[in-house]
């Protein structure tokens, strides 16, 4: 009977420890994730990826820290199949994480897989818990767009403006395809639309004009075509 009270005694004291230690390491990885996003906020992506790489041994397991990391991947250093990996891994500890759905279609849309990007922001979209529908309504228009399935492109983006009527991306795309369509007066109307909702500009189509003229001076591929139909346009 003594042995047994040790036996289970030592059981107990050992998983509180192990309980103690993982609480804190989630605590630390937190901390860590925390200067990670101070760090995006201030553009200093390296230490950022640093201390979300930090966070991430600490607590493995976390869709958040992953998601960070994907971004970094995605959005900063270009590095579009690591970002792909770690979208992937947040995706299987939460399947209805539809940001790291809506980033994961990003980043294989970057890369020319553009079945497999309407799959995933298709996925985004299916939770309707999900809190930036827009975001992956306006994406899907885009990917619609490079495709040429013009009116699946006007389809998203209206729906992406039903659920957020001042986001100007939306406008934009609808520009391209309405010009794409010969729909010259709608392409006209909406990249006055976009314009006017885009904080860059606050309807300054001068301003507007002579930025897209300066991007598309370094701009490439799909992009440089992009911004020369945006000056077209703007010439209706």
């Amino acid at each position: 009977m003594k042995i047994r009270s040790i036996i289970i005694f030592l059981t107990i004291f050992l998983f509180s420890c192990s309980t103690t230690k993982t609480g804190e390491n989630i605590q630390k990885a937190n901390a860590h994730y925390q200067l990670g996003i101070s760090y995006i906020n201030d553009n200093n992506i390296q230490p950022a990826f640093i201390e979300f790489q930090k966070a991430l041994e600490l607590n493995p397991n976390n869709k958040e820290i992953l998601n960070a990391i994907g971004i970094i991947y995605l959005l900063k250093l270009e590095n579009y199949p690591e970002a792909v990996k770690y979208f992937q891994k947040a995706l299987k500890i939460d399947k209805n994480f539809s940001e790291a759905s809506n980033l994961l279609g990003f980043a294989y849309e970057k890369t020319g897989r553009f079945d497999e990007a309407i799959e995933s922001y298709k996925m985004a979209l299916s939770n309707t818990l999900y809190k930036n529908p827009e975001k992956a309504f306006n994406n899907l228009g885009r990917v619609y767009y490079r495709i040429k399935k013009y009116d699946d492109a006007i389809d998203a983006y209206k729906e992406a403006l039903r659920r957020y009527s001042d986001f100007h991306l939306p406008y934009y795309g609808l520009a391209l395809c309405y010009n794409a369509k010969g729909q010259y007066g709608d392409a006209a109307t909406a990249i006055t639309r976009a314009i006017d909702f885009d904080p860059l500009y606050k309807g300054d189509k001068d301003k507007a004009k002579e930025d897209f003229e300066n991007k598309k001076l370094i701009a490439k591929g799909e992009e440089e075509k992009d911004i020369a139909d945006f000056i077209e346009i703007l010439r209706y």
